[in-house]
C-alpha cells in the first residue's frame, strides 16, 4: 500500500446509500488549524458539538455533530475529526468534497481502502489480528460469527498468541545464554526442562490450532452446490433448507434455467447454497447457458450435493462430477423423494454406504443432511468458537507447529545440537509474530489492508 502516512486522510465512514446518519472522517497529524478552516470555529476534543458544516460562502451544506478526538486518544492514534450529519449520498459527497477542498492546503486526500485501520495498525492502537477482525465484524453474517469477531478485536485471539509467544521467548533466553557460555558445559536440556517446557508449549500450540480452525469455518462457512438430472429436487431442497419458497418448482424439466443462491446459518456457521439448472443434452440456447453455469459452480464448490430420484437411482453423472469439482471439494449423494418409497425398498433400489436419503417434501433425513455439512466443514455443535480466525493464521499456526516438532526432534538428540533447537525456535517466534503482525512484511500488509471499505 503505496500512501504516505504523514498526510492526512479523509472518507466517507458510512455505507454506501441512503441513512438517517452519514459520518465523514478526517485523520491526521494536528487537524486543528484544518478544523478551523473548515468550520471557522476550534472544537474541544472529545465533546460533541452541533452545528452547521459551511460551504465556501458560508451557507450550510449541512448539519449535525462534529466531534474531535485528539491523538493519541483516538481509533487511528491520530488527530481524527468525525462529521456526523444526514445520510443522503448528495449530502455526504458534497461535505467530503468541501473537506478536501478546504485540506488541500494541508495536503490532505482521499483515504485508501482500509488506511484508517492500517493507521491504527501502525500507531499501535491495535495489532494485525485485531484489524482483521474489523473488517470481519463488518462482514459477519451470523451473530455467532459477530461475537467471534467481537472477541477477535478485542484482543482474545492475540492474547492466547502472545503468551505462546512469551513461553517460546522465555525458552529462547535460556538458549542462546547457553550457546553464549559453552564453556559452563551446562546440561540445557536437563537443567532447564527444556523438553518439558516445549512439550507444554506444544500442547497449548494445538488447542489454539483447534479453535482457530473451528474460528475459520465460523468465518469462510461453505460453498454448498445442488446438482443433478433435471427434477430431482434441487429446487425443492434449496426452498426445504431454506424455509422459503425461493426456487420455482414445477414438474417441467429444465425449469432452473440459471443459478439461484440463498445463505443459511448452521449452528452459526454460514452456508451458501447454490440451486443449479438440472444437467442434461439440450438444444435450447438458454438452458444450455445455465447448465454451463451449473458445471462452473461445480468447479468452486466445497460440497457438492449429488441429487438423484430414489426411483432412478443410476446417474451417468457421476464421472463427469466427480472429474469437474476441485481437488478440495466433498461428493455427497443424496437420494431425494424417499417419501414415494418406504425405507427398506429406498435402500434396497439405492444401496450406498455413505449416501444420504431424504424427502425435501417431508424433511425427512434433513437434518441428518445439516449434521453432514458440519462435518465436512470441520464445525463441533455446542462449541462455539472464541474468535474468528482466517487462512493465513492457520498457515502460521501450522508453520509454528512444525518448527516446533523440528526442534523436538534435536531435543531428543543431544546437547550438541543447540543452535539448530534454537533455530527452530527462532523460526516458530517469528511465525506467531506475523499473526499479530509482530513480523509482517510491507506487502502482506498492503494485501490485508486493500479488501477493506474506503471510509475504514
Amino acid at each position: 500500500m503505496s500512501t504516505s502516512a504523514s498526510q492526512p486522510i479523509a472518507a466517507i465512514a458510512t455505507a454506501p446509500g441512503r441513512g438517517g446518519i452519514g459520518i465523514v472522517r478526517v485523520s491526521g497529524p494536528a487537524l486543528g488549524p484544518f478544523i478551523y478552516a473548515l468550520l471557522g470555529r476550534a472544537l474541544t476534543a472529545r465533546h460533541a458539538t452541533f452545528g452547521p458544516f459551511p460551504d465556501a460562502t458560508g451557507k450550510a451544506i449541512d448539519q449535525g455533530l462534529a466531534i474531535y478526538f485528539s491523538s493519541p486518544n483516538s481509533y487511528t492514534g491520530e488527530d481524527v475529526l468525525e462529521l456526523q450529519g444526514h445520510g443522503g449520498p448528495a449530502v455526504l459527497q458534497a461535505l467530503l468534497k468541501r473537506c478536501l477542498s478546504v485540506g488541500a492546503a494541508f495536503g490532505l486526500r482521499m483515504a485508501a481502502p482500509g488506511e484508517f485501520t492500517l493507521r491504527a495498525f501502525l500507531n499501535d492502537k491495535i495489532d494485525l489480528a485485531q484489524a482483521e477482525a474489523v473488517a470481519d465484524l463488518i462482514d459477519a453474517t451470523s451473530e455467532a460469527a459477530a461475537r467471534a469477531a467481537m472477541a477477535s478485536y478485542q484482543g482474545d485471539f492475540s492474547d492466547r498468541i502472545d503468551k505462546l509467544t512469551a513461553k517460546i521467548i522465555e525458552l529462547r533466553m535460556l538458549v542462546e545464554a547457553t550457546l553464549d557460555f559453552p564453556e559452563e558445559e551446562i546440561e540445557f536440556l536437563e537443567k532447564f526442562q527444556a523438553r518439558a517446557r516445549l512439550a507444554s508449549i506444544q500442547e497449548e500450540l494445538s488447542h489454539v490450532l483447534i479453535q482457530s480452525q473451528q474460528g475459520m469455518v465460523l468465518r469462510e462457512g461453505l460453498h454448498v452446490v445442488l446438482a443433478g438430472e433435471p427434477n430431482v429436487g434441487k429446487s425443492s431442497l434449496l426452498n426445504a433448507l431454506a424455509g422459503q419458497d425461493l426456487a420455482i418448482v414445477t414438474d417441467i424439466a429444465g425449469t432452473t434455467r440459471d443459478k439461484v443462491s440463498q445463505v443459511i446459518h448452521l449452528d452459526g456457521v454460514p452456508v451458501t447454497i447454490i440451486d443449479t439448472a438440472g444437467l442434461r443434452d439440450t438444444d435450447d440456447k438458454i438452458e444450455a447457458l445455465g447448465i454451463a453455469r451449473s458445471w462452473e459452480e461445480i468447479k468452486r464448490a466445497d460440497v457438492v450435493l449429488h441429487l438423484l430420484d430414489i426411483q432412478q437411482p443410476d446417474s451417468p453423472l457421476d464421472k463427469q462430477i466427480t472429474e469437474y469439482r476441485s481437488a478440495k471439494s466433498v461428493i455427497l449423494k443424496i437420494f431425494n423423494k424417499c417419501d414415494l418409497l418406504n425405507s427398506d425398498s429406498a435402500r434396497r433400489l439405492a444401496s450406498h454406504d455413505d449416501a444420504l436419503y431424504i424427502s425435501a417434501k417431508t424433511g425427512d433425513g434433513l437434518n441428518e443432511l445439516r449434521m453432514r455439512l458440519l462435518e465436512i466443514a470441520g464445525w463441533q455443535p455446542g462449541q462455539e468458537s472464541p474468535w474468528l480466525a482466517r487462512q493465513r493464521h492457520i498457515d502460521a499456526l501450522h508453520a509454528a507447529q512444525d518448527s516446533l516438532f523440528n526442534a523436538q526432534v534435536h531435543a531428543e538428540q543431544n546437547d550438541r545440537v543447540l543452535d539448530l533447537f534454537a533455530e527452530e525456535l527462532r523460526l516458530a517466534h517469528d511465525h506467531l509474530g506475523a499473526i499479530t503482525g509482530r513480523m509482517t512484511p510491507d506487502e502482506l500488509l498492503g494485501e490485508i489492508f486493500s479488501r477493506f471499505c474506503i471510509g475504514k
